[in-house]
């Protein structure tokens, strides 16, 4: 387990009920979650989910959206489940 103090950006993960990949994605932010990652899981079919996932334009789910502490987008990834290493490379340069 990495120490949360290194952890400093956020990783926004939209997703929809009839999404095929969205449980691969659930499971991908839940490992995350219990390594000491801040994601937030938004669900595009509740008002605030769908707020959210207008701001930053996501069309397709499952969407991972990765920030640094400015709230600055480092790296997305729209409509796949990225592998849970290239996560962590680019959460670990923020």
């Amino acid at each position: 387990m990495i120490d949360r103090k290194y952890k400093m950006g956020v990783i926004k993960l939209f997703v929809k009920s009839n999404c095929h990949r969205c449980p691969q994605a659930k499971q991908l932010g839940d490992a995350l979650k219990k390594e000491g990652y801040n994601v937030i899981e938004y669900n595009v079919e509740s008002a605030g989910g769908l707020a959210e996932a207008s701001f930053h334009s996501v069309q397709s789910t499952p969407t991972f959206i990765l920030e640094d502490q400015e709230e600055n987008t480092v790296a997305d990834f729209r409509g796949e489940v990225p592998s849970p290493q290239k996560i962590r490379e680019i959460m670990a340069g923020i």
